[in-house]
């Protein structure tokens, strides 16, 4: 079966599936949320059109308490996995996007939306992928499930609810990240640096700080309101932008001044690849405060994650050969003159990480500096052995597929649903020397390697799922 040219013949199809699925804004909406509607309106709207997706073709379906959901087909005991998800990050500032994030709009052979690459773009073409198997009429000894998750990108409550009603797949995999394999993944903690000292809005400089909305995301924007400053003030913010090349606001309300800094938003696994505008607003005012609590926060955050993702300075920094370097994400950023201040990192942690040795490390030095380190969230590392069969049949359809045979498997410190199977990876769909915009501006997936990936999916369905 060449099944590349029977996903070229139905692009047009996916395409426009794929444009209904990204025009619903999916993103957690926790005003809207309820005990039936858990993560707000947007993602159980994107849950259930993929659902009636499933419906309309005959395919048996299910919705499991509005958590998540699945599409099955095929008959047998054992069952083979295919776990995606509708939810997205937020858009950020729609002003830094060229075409509107949730239009879909098609440019230059790619499919911009939040969510095209990450993760709507995989699903659509997952399910392409069963609809080309089904019809082609190719007999299943194992039952196919795509089983579709609505809060993957803040936490997996999705599936760890949908788990505790439904079965565990027996092999799996999530597309939602990269070919040729993804056979680790880091684990990712959320930690939380809290201030010890509060001061108050009268006496101190800093009256609040702000940054970031997602612990898994780079914050693109910082603003501060910082009051007690000479004239020379804004003359040294003036050069401190030009200095680091960044954009940046000031406003002076009440003899207050109220500055801003645009930074670049990135996946909190690859923070590198983005200016985190909270550390540069940290290291900017750093040199501008005095007073002890606005002093402290600002120090700490400067002096510990300026110029440093990888936690060198909290002595977290750590790398092994199977999932490379562990990084750090100040995500979420916020001061205020009466509450004091806090931070929520993301963690990407190696595979082979002393987790608890290193933590009482960084506990030490956080205490020394006036501040507190909790853990919020820990999802351990996930790792399936490259010759274990799972891996091997699905790198070798890849590879044949594609006619790549020297990209090796990967390492990710991206966290998908793999990990929460038994046995289970990431496969695609992002290609080699691709890049990756998830979580950025003008997100986008190219339609040529769209309809590639559908391919692939439909011959691997094939190769776990039937006699062949």
């Amino acid at each position: 079966m060449d099944w590349l040219q029977a996903a070229k013949e139905r692009q047009d199809e996916l395409i426009q599936e794929l444009q209904e699925l990204v025009q619903i804004n999916s993103v957690l909406d926790e005003d809207s949320a309820t005990a039936e509607v858990p993560f707000g309106n947007g993602p159980l709207e994107a849950l259930k059109w993929l659902l009636a997706k499933g419906q309309m073709e005959g395919l048996q379906t299910k919705n499991i308490h509005n958590y998540a959901g699945h599409i099955e087909m095929g008959e047998g005991k054992e069952l083979l996995g295919i776990l995606c998800h509708v939810d997205v990050v937020p858009a950020g500032d729609e002003a830094n996007w060229t075409y509107p994030p949730f239009s879909g709009t098609i440019a230059d052979g790619k499919l911009f939306a939040r969510g095209a690459i990450d993760d709507k773009g995989p699903t659509i073409a997952a399910w392409m992928a069963m609809k080309l198997v089904k019809d082609a009429g190719i007999k299943l000894n194992k039952r196919v499930r795509m089983i579709i998750g609505t809060d993957e990108e803040t936490g997996f409550r999705c599936v760890d609810h949908y788990f505790e009603h439904e079965e565990m797949p027996t092999i799996g995999f999530a597309p939602d990240a990269d070919f040729p394999l993804i056979n680790a993944e880091k684990g990712i903690a959320e930690l939380v640096f809290s201030q010890h000292k509060k001061g108050n809005e009268v006496e101190e400089q800093l009256v609040s700080f702000y940054a970031g909305k997602r612990p898994n995301m780079v914050p693109d924007m910082a603003k501060a309101t910082i009051q007690y400053q000479t004239a020379q003030f804004e003359q040294n913010f003036q050069t401190f932008l030009r200095k680091n090349q960044l954009e940046g606001s000031l406003l002076i309300e009440d003899s207050r001044y109220i500055i801003t800094i645009k930074g670049k938003a990135a996946h909190a696994m690859e923070p590198e690849k983005g200016i985190n505008a909270a550390v540069y607003l940290a290291a900017f005012l750093q040199q501008q405060l005095t007073t002890e609590a606005s002093k402290r926060f600002v120090d700490f955050i400067a002096d510990v994650f300026h110029n440093d993702h990888y936690g060198s300075t909290l002595a977290l920094d750590f790398e092994d050969e199977m999932s490379g370097k562990t990084t750090l994400n100040p995500g979420i950023v916020s001061y205020d003159a009466t509450q004091g201040g806090s931070m929520v990192i993301s963690m990407r942690y190696s595979v082979t990480y002393p987790f608890d040795e290193k933590i009482t490390e960084a506990q030490d030095f956080a205490a020394k500096k006036g501040f507190s380190l909790d853990i919020q969230d820990d999802s351990k590392p996930h790792y399936v052995s490259e010759d274990d069969e799972l891996v091997q049949t699905l790198s070798g359809v890849y590879r044949r597929q594609t006619g790549d045979y020297e990209t090796p498997l990967l390492s990710t410190g991206g966290g998908t649903y793999a990990r929460v199977m038994k046995k289970g990876v990431a496969f695609g769909m992002l290609f080699p020397s691709e890049p990756d915009v998830a979580h950025r501006a003008d997100e986008f997936v190219i339609v040529e390697n769209l309809v590639k990936a559908a391919a692939i999916y439909a011959e691997a369905i094939v190769e776990l799922a039937s006699n062949k």
